[in-house]
């Protein structure tokens, strides 16, 4: 066959399996599947009311045509990124693909249709409970690390300057909790070496194999289980991304509210006492 023919049936395969799939493997949950995503959380990671945990991976592409520096990152290679949230089982809840490599994971989730629909709260998310044993009534949330901004439902570490007692546990749990995000691109990396080099197709047809990865990775975790190897290392050995702009919208960003620090105070206050 020759080498378009090749690439076509590829793409509409890579389209057809992501159209096909994502209903049954990735599905919008319900209100009594996020309850249940938030019971797993806490059974295994000890992080009560948390719907999923949050991040960016770059993946490599070849530079597009005519985009400058557009999809240049700080990793200094041209990239898509994949903004994806994930439950306790590291499975992917949602996904988005497409943003460009220079974008900070922030500045993604604020265009992204994930921030559209929590702020309107359109995604079936229970109503507050309290947090367990106790009669502190909190909201459910996701959790993020430094280059998220803090929101009543997605919560973030304290700034690393001024850290007492009980805002180091606060960091200390989230960022054990919050591996299993880091743990799925870990695992995706290992099993599809694509995601290893440039993704040589344009940047379009990229988005397209990255979706498909990423339903085919739910269906083998929902198929074969969750064998407890830690591929956390892999991604840190990656570099961390976008932690160049910790403390960036902590103090400096004047819509963080209050309501969204006495959300994280909750959870802090909580995590010292239990």
């Amino acid at each position: 066959m020759g080498v378009s023919t090749v690439s076509e049936i590829v793409h509409e395969t890579c389209k057809v399996i992501w159209e096909e799939l994502v209903e049954e493997f990735m599905p919008v949950p319900t209100e009594e599947q996020w309850k249940k995503i938030a019971t797993d959380y806490y059974k295994r990671w000890n992080f009560p009311n948390c719907l999923g945990s949050i991040d960016g991976k770059h993946c490599q592409i070849k530079c597009p045509a005519n985009s400058g520096t557009s999809h240049f990152n700080y990793l200094k290679y041209f990239s898509l990124v994949l903004q994806g949230v994930a439950d306790a089982e590291k499975k992917f809840i949602t996904i988005e693909v497409g943003a460009r490599g220079k974008q900070s994971d922030g500045g993604i989730f604020a265009s992204s249709s994930l921030f559209k629909h929590l702020e309107s709260n359109s995604l079936n998310i229970p109503p507050n409970q309290n947090l367990p044993g106790t009669n502190i009534e909190a909201p459910f949330v996701f959790i993020g690390d430094e280059a998220y901004p803090l929101k009543s439902y997605l919560l973030r570490p304290y700034p690393s300057r001024n850290l007492n007692q009980i805002k180091e546990n606060f960091n200390n749990r989230l960022s054990a909790a919050r591996k299993c995000i880091e743990c799925v691109f870990g695992i995706m990396r290992a099993k599809w070496r694509i995601l290893g080099k440039d993704i040589e197709v344009d940047s379009k047809r990229a988005v397209i194999i990255i979706k498909c990865i990423c339903i085919l990775h739910n269906l083998i975790r929902t198929k074969d289980g969750d064998n407890d190897i830690d591929y956390y290392h892999i991604t840190q050995n990656q570099g961390s991304h976008q932690n160049e702009t910790e403390n960036h919208f902590e103090g400096r960003n004047p819509n963080y509210s209050q309501q969204a620090k006495e959300v994280r105070e909750k959870f802090a206050n909580f995590f010292i006492e239990h």
